[in-house]
């Protein structure tokens, strides 16, 4: 799910210091230079939080689940256990739209992009074992591979689009070949994460296109729209200095949710 220039948010490196010029609440801007909204520390903490009630959904309750006996013995009690599965799988769609502004925001900001895309390579060689062993049947897990490798996949498209502006075809050619990339390796989120990204780039200049066209870009997935809400928020502040906490973050919650749900199996 993660920007991280000297001057700012999140899974990127992104980081506009202290924010645009100071002018008011916007469609254009939204809340960047306005001295209110939410920086990009709240929305990355915001993104973390989601993720990770999203994953000890995925890795522990629904591995509690499976190995319950509560469907037999109390009914009610194993229908309240799966309706908390549901919520906490759909709390965590609020996250991947969060990272992904963040994403772009960190592109237009970063100092320096080779570094930043050998950063989102190494953080996903890292995360791939912890997201087997928290999320998968098995280690390896050769049929999905981490959030990272769509990020990173999704960095080098707009990257290229920007490179290649006045160049429309070859620019279409670059996005298809990044989201043909994504579905081929099985990335979460696939191709429709790159897609996400690309139109969260296209819109940059104008917050609230922008906002609409991530909510309708991510509308297949339910309740993830809201992400852009806070999106609009954001007031292009760093916030806290949290420059690697997602990178460590992502690799290590998987890991610790490994082990409590490999605890319950052995339990079982």
């Amino acid at each position: 799910m993660e920007k991280d220039i000297d001057t700012q948010v999140n899974i990127s490196d992104s980081g506009s210091g202290s924010g645009a010029s100071a002018h008011g609440v916007s469609a254009q801007y939204g809340f960047v230079g306005s001295g209110h909204g939410l920086s990009g520390s709240t929305l990355k903490l915001f993104a973390c939080i989601t993720m990770l009630i999203d994953h000890t959904g995925a890795a522990v309750v629904s591995t509690l689940i499976s190995v319950s006996r509560l469907r037999i013995t109390d009914p009610d009690s194993y229908a309240k256990l799966q309706q908390l599965y549901q919520w906490m799988r759909g709390i965590g769609r609020l996250a991947f739209p969060v990272f992904c502004f963040l994403l772009v925001e960190g592109f237009f900001h970063t100092r320096n992009i080779r570094k930043y895309c050998r950063r989102l390579f190494l953080f996903a060689l890292i995360s791939e074992l912890p997201f087997d062993y928290a999320l998968k049947a098995s280690v390896p897990f050769w049929h999905k591979q981490n959030v990272y490798w769509t990020l990173l996949i999704s960095l080098i498209c707009i990257a290229l689009l920007d490179r290649l502006r006045g160049i429309p075809w070859v620019q279409f050619i670059a996005v298809a070949a990044s989201m043909s990339l994504a579905n081929a390796m099985m990335t979460d989120y696939n191709f429709k994460g790159v897609f996400l990204i690309v139109m969260l780039y296209l819109f940059h200049d104008y917050r609230l296109y922008q906002c609409v066209a991530g909510a309708a870009a991510i509308s297949w997935e339910r309740w993830a729209p809201l992400s852009y809400i806070l999106c609009f928020l954001y007031n292009g502040k760093r916030g806290l200095k949290l420059r690697y906490f997602f990178y460590v973050f992502y690799p290590g919650h998987l890991m610790l949710l490994g082990i409590i749900r490999h605890m319950i199996l052995a339990a079982h």
